[in-house]
Formats: structure tokens, sequence, C-alpha cells
């Protein structure tokens, strides 16, 4: 019995199921968990609620599942007015002769601000509540996150020649450097270095990022062993493997977190291990651009940690997460040849909890438990597609839809209730999309 009186909440969740995420990965059957102050308090059996809190409202959800929001660790949210625009290619043709073109013709503050609105929502219908972001103009991205009421890890782009964004590298540092300033300690959004790739940082940019990482204390994201060949052209240019010369250049670390590590050697896994350097998985993106199989099983099992992401939706082409989760368990199976290989738990955890790990967001996100932000998702198992419910974490991972999820909160605030979004126009984003899409045909 708690020693003190039952405290005044906010809200009180009943669930059939949670799972928190949280050591051991527990699934709870008739539980609840409490929101208070953007926080989330227990959880504990639903007999035994009122020895604990005393809710403004109770919210009773008889066949759901509550979950941590998921968290998208690898976005190129501005992207999503690309989503079709150049399919079935390979990587370099894709980048090189479409997608960079296209940029340069069309992008702009307004033209990122756009996409990553129809970014978030989709994100928040389908249970994200954090993504981090790798695209151009993320002064315009800071709006927009607010507004959608979402967490957001925005990597600057940090390239070698001129983007929309800047015209070379130190450029990028500085803004990067104006941008800390002005979003000091943001409730929602934090900010990481995003350089584009080591083929497109050169040795001397490499040692910037190093001097701006120890200045701003930023983590970095990169693209990272995303294809043979750029392995195999970064060693007949450089004598070495891309993620020794990132080693080398003293760029590996816990902040650092690399995306994609389809490529990965004996030498590269003892590298990463040592660092403790965290790997952004991205497997419908990998699978589409035919860029290769990132090693999931063999990372988790040297103790690396493994997120997930869906990457942009020009190459994936949406960003729901539980359409991730499923690729990302069958084709670790099918990988390694071992069924048990990324079960249901652990392709949700990866979602969740190693995400916010890889993040560097572990401390207040990924996970149900008390203190924890008030960021969580329910899901609807009652459905066609997903009964009879035998293990509610196989149900999440392999038969679920995304449109199943009926509530979202950050922070403890409603983002999504009974399937509908609040604070966002439904309609006025299509209507947005629509414009977009006529513009792009010019190209």
């Amino acid at each position: 019995m708690p020693s003190n009186a039952p405290r005044d909440v906010e809200l009180v969740i009943e669930a059939r199921w949670i799972l928190p995420m949280s050591d051991g990965l527990p699934t709870l059957e008739d539980h609840a968990i409490a929101i208070d102050a953007g926080r989330l308090l227990g959880p504990w059996p639903i007999g035994e609620v009122a020895q604990y809190v005393r809710p403004a409202r109770t919210l009773r959800l008889t066949h759901h599942a509550l979950l941590p929001g998921l968290i998208n660790a690898h976005n190129h949210a501005g992207m999503s007015l690309m989503r079709g625009f150049a399919d079935d290619l390979p990587l370099m043709t894709w980048l090189n002769e479409h997608i960079w073109p296209a940029e340069a013709a069309h992008v702009n503050p307004e033209f990122v601000a756009a996409g990553t609105r129809l970014a978030c929502a989709e994100m928040l219908t389908s249970g994200t509540t954090t993504f981090a972001d790798m695209y151009l103009a993320p002064e315009a991205v800071v709006p927009v996150v607010e507004e959608a009421g979402m967490r957001a890890q925005l990597c600057t782009p940090l390239i070698d020649f001129p983007t929309p964004w800047s015209k070379d590298f130190e450029s990028g540092v500085r803004q990067t450097e104006a941008l800390t300033a002005c979003l000091g300690d943001h409730s929602l959004i934090s900010l990481a270095f995003g350089p584009h790739a080591p083929y497109t940082v050169g040795d001397a940019s490499l040692g910037r990022l190093r001097e701006a990482r120890n200045q701003l204390g930023l983590p970095i994201q990169m693209h990272v062993h995303e294809t043979r060949d750029e392995v195999e052209q970064g060693l007949a240019r450089d004598g070495k493997r891309p993620l020794r010369r990132l080693f080398d250049s003293g760029l590996l670390g816990p902040h650092f977190q690399a995306v994609h590590m389809t490529q990965v050697d004996d030498e590269d896994l003892a590298l990463l291990r040592e660092t403790d350097t965290a790997v952004i998985h991205c497997p419908q993106s990998n699978l589409k651009l035919a860029s290769g199989f990132c090693p999931v099983a063999r990372l988790q099992k040297a103790g690396i940690t493994v997120g997930l992401g869906t990457d942009g939706a020009a190459s994936n082409n949406d960003l729901d997460m539980f359409d991730e989760m499923k690729t990302a368990a069958l084709l670790a199976k099918g990988v390694s040849g071992d069924a048990a290989a990324l079960p249901a738990m652990a392709a949700l955890a990866m979602a969740t909890r190693d995400s916010a790990r890889a993040l560097g967001m572990q401390k207040r996100r990924g996970q149900l438990r008390e203190g924890f932000d008030a960021d969580l998702i329910a899901v609807d198992l009652e459905a066609l597609n997903s009964v009879p419910i035998h293990h509610p974490a196989s149900a999440a991972v392999y038969a679920v839809q995304s449109h199943q999820v009926s509530h979202v909160w950050v922070a403890g605030r409603a983002r999504l209730e009974a399937g509908e979004l609040v604070g966002l126009d439904h309609k006025a984003l299509l209507h947005e999309a629509r414009q977009y899409e006529r513009a792009m045909r010019t190209v």
C-alpha cells in the first residue's frame, strides 16, 4: 500500500494490455497508466489505480494495447512531396539524375515546410511521436514540428558542395551554430549534425565537424556503408573503409548514429562495438534501392544499439513504422537464416527504447515508466486481421495495420483521438500536396 494519499492527475488510461518496453520486456494485462503534467505515472493493475491517483478523467480501452510512441530514427520528412517521384532505380542514379536535380529546381523553405507537415500527419496517424529528420532548411521545420506537437531531432544538412540550404560545409556548420543558439533548450526539438555521407564529405570537413561537435556537444547522424559501391570506392580512394576513416577522424562514439550499415565486416563490427556507435536500420528503403542488408541479428548479438527508421518517403515510400517493424523482423530472419532472429518483442524494442537509445533520448523516452515523458500510443487490436490475440506483441508486429492506431499522446497532449488528428487539417494537407504534385510535373 502506498504511504501517501492518492495524487490528483489529469488522465488515467486503462488498457487490455500494456507493453511498456521496460526491463525484461513484460506484457501487462488489464493495467492502467496515468498522465500528469506531461509525464507518466505507473503502470499499475487496474484494480489498484485508486490507491495511487485520482484522475480528472479516465479513458477505458478494453481491446487496445498501449505502447511507447514509436521513434522513427531516420527520416527526410520534407521529401514526402517526392513520394513516388523516382522509383525503381539504384541509389546513385536515383540521387544524381532525379532527386538532386528536383531539389535544385523546387526545394525552398516553403517546400520543406509543406513536405514536413504532410510527413508529421502521416507519422502521427501511424503511431510515431518522435522522428530524426535529416533534410534541408531545418529552420523551416521548427514551426511545423511545434504545430504538429511532435518531437524531432533535426539533423542539419552538411555537405561539401552547394545545396539550397548552404553554399559549402563551413557555412552549414555556422548555420547549425546559429540554429542551436536560437532553439536553446527546446521542449520538443533537439539538433544534431547531419553530414550526408563519407563520399560527400572530405577529410578537412570531417576535421571541422569534430571541432564543431566538441564545441556544441551535438550528436552526429550520417549515412554510412549504405551500399557495397560506397565501401569499395572508399577503399580505392582512401585506402580504408569509410567507417575506419570516420574512426580515424575521431567521430565515432556513443553520440554517432550510423544510418544503414548494410556492409559490415569483422573490423567494422569491432569499431562499432568498441566505440559504442549506434546503427539506424532502414530495411524498406535498403530493399527498394537494392542497397544491401543490415546484419541486425549479428549487430545486436555484439551488443550494438540498433534503432529503426523509415528513411524518406521518396525511397520507402511511406513513413509507417508498423510496416517497417514487420519488414525488419522478417528480413533479419532471412538474412541470418535463423527464424528466431529479431522476434516480435525485439522489433518493438527497436522501434521504441532502442531508437531512443540510438538518439540519446533513453532517459526520458522509449518506455512507459514512471517519470518518463508521456509519449504513448493506443492500438486497437480487435480487427479481423489481428484477432485472436494469443500474444499482443506478435499481433502488433506481424498483424496490425497502422490505421489501427487509435490514440496518440505527445508530452501528455492528445495528437490523435479515435483515429482523428488533433490540430492538423487533413483536407488542407491533401490539397497542399496535390498543388506540389502539379508543380513538380515540369521536372
